[in-house]
């Protein structure tokens, strides 16, 4: 839970938490300190987006230089050929003026909370692209025949825009990030539902402080068959959506999730209704895709009725066939490279312990198929006899004492690069799982199987953002159908 920068109420509230109408607390902060508090809001949003102008500004210049000090060192096409200084100047200030403006138009200068910086990367290359395009056809307008302009280095502004932009903006967001994890400016935040849904909203609250969200607590759906409970994960549970504008103003609200699963719209559409007139953001998780990604969803028009299309998940020929390629390039180059390794961990394990240096455990794979999966043997033999499959924790007493420095590198997998080269997996894709937590998971978690849709992988997307081990399961599915659309 992010840390609470002013308290709450004077009073709990006076009734149970059970009751539809609970009174609510009365705050000691006076309508001049909020005054002030929103105040501090806009002028962090004002600035941060104010010095977001200024970097990107900035970045193009400096591009524009290095793209002329570069063509001067260069002698591909000879220096000769350069535009005269005036000119060059000239179109870099068009570009830079016109690729601003593109920003800004397409709302890369709106106060924006979290950002997929594949998509922004792609934005800066579009945009810069047609930004240049513009700035060529308005000089060429205005210098009629006098103008004239380097391929080279045009070819040398794009990219050092392109970088210097990415940079430049990835920094700015990772200070940014860094002052809301301080506490600066943060967004009171309520969370409409005190249920499972509710608790992914939390955690992921909690996992990503650069969001600069100060949790206040939950306001409990008022259904017939809602459980009663006071506080969920350390979180009060405050009160009631019967009375959930009252919340809003009694807490001070900024921003407010609502994470209700098997709700009907009618009543969120309520709930959202009911806080309109309040000045507060409003969000809505929407549980029932809340393991598509964006790609698979789209928004269509038939005849008049907006719809949802959910795209079918999978890799199509070509796909496959430029992926199976990079797999056996990486697998075959690995395995050559670390042969020595392998042998040095291969001899230590069987020094060190009893039992075999391999370990060959059935993972299921591509369209539910069984494949045997190799890996260092990290464990002691015949580890699960007795218990059957477990899950395997970070301090498993279990291990060996080479299997934990193994383990905690991921050595152990190396071997797996076999597997990639006969085609039974791939460098990169959803972690595979014995089938009998798949068994399991498949009956709790929509949308599970279709992570098999395409080869397991050694490493995968949810992997390299963290979730690794005994992290949340659902988490790692969202991000593995994430990686199935945009390998």
């Amino acid at each position: 839970m992010a840390k609470t920068g002013r308290p709450l109420s004077t009073a709990a509230p006076a009734r149970a938490v059970g009751s539809h109408a609970p009174m609510l607390p009365v705050h000691n902060l006076s309508n001049r300190a909020r005054g002030r508090d929103v105040a501090r809001h806009r002028a962090f949003d004002a600035l941060s987006l104010l010095t977001l102008a200024g970097a990107d500004a900035s970045a193009l210049m400096l591009a524009f230089l290095a793209a002329y000090r570069l063509r001067d060192l260069t002698a591909v096409l000879g220096p000769r050929n350069a535009p005269a200084s005036g000119t060059y100047w000239l179109l870099a200030a068009i570009a830079s003026g016109t690729i601003l403006l593109i920003f800004s138009l397409s709302g890369l200068y709106r106060a924006r909370r979290a950002v997929s910086r594949m998509d922004e990367f792609y934005k800066i290359c579009t945009h810069v692209s047609l930004g240049l395009v513009i700035a060529i056809a308005a000089a060429s307008f205005m210098l009629g025949n006098a103008f004239s302009y380097s391929r080279q280095m045009l070819a040398y502004g794009w990219g050092f825009a392109v970088l210097a932009l990415t940079v430049g903006r990835f920094a700015h967001t990772s200070a940014i990030g860094g002052l809301r994890a301080r506490g600066v400016a943060a967004d009171r935040l309520l969370i409409v539902g005190a249920g499972s849904t509710g608790q992914i909203v939390l955690d992921k609250v909690r996992s990503s402080p650069h969001l600069g969200y100060e949790v206040v607590g939950f306001a409990r759906h008022s259904a017939p068959d809602a459980i009663a409970i006071t506080e969920l994960d350390g979180v009060p549970v405050l009160g009631m959506t019967d009375d959930l504008a009252g919340l809003v103003r009694a807490y001070q609200i900024d921003e407010l999730i609502v994470a209700l699963s098997g709700i009907p719209h009618e009543e969120i559409l309520e709930l959202v209704y009911a806080v309109t007139n309040e000045p507060v953001s409003i969000r809505v998780y929407p549980d029932t895709f809340r393991l598509l990604t964006s790609d698979t969803l789209s928004v269509a028009d038939l005849n008049g009725l907006p719809t949802v299309n959910v795209r079918t998940i999978g890799l199509r020929p070509v796909d496959r066939a430029i992926k199976r390629a990079v797999d056996l390039v990486v697998s075959a180059a690995i395995l050559v490279g670390t042969a020595p390794l392998v042998l040095s961990i291969a001899l230590l394990i069987k020094l060190t312990s009893r039992g075999a240096v391999f370990y060959v455990q059935e993972r299921v794979g591509l369209d539910g198929r069984a494949i045997q999966v190799l890996k260092f043997r990290t464990m002691r033999e015949g580890a699960e006899e007795r218990t059957g499959p477990v899950w395997a924790t970070p301090d498993d007493p279990r291990r060996t004492r080479v299997g934990r420095v193994l383990r905690r590198y991921s050595l152990d997998e190396l071997p797996q690069f076999i597997n990639v080269l006969l085609g039974e997996m791939s460098v990169v894709g959803p972690r595979p799982e014995r089938p009998h937590f798949v068994a399991q998971f498949s009956q709790t978690i929509p949308a599970y199987m279709s992570r098999h849709h395409e080869k397991s992988g050694i490493t995968g997307w949810a992997q390299v953002n963290g979730l690794r081990g005994d992290t949340s399961i659902e988490e790692r599915t969202r991000y593995d159908l994430y990686y199935v659309e945009n390998w």
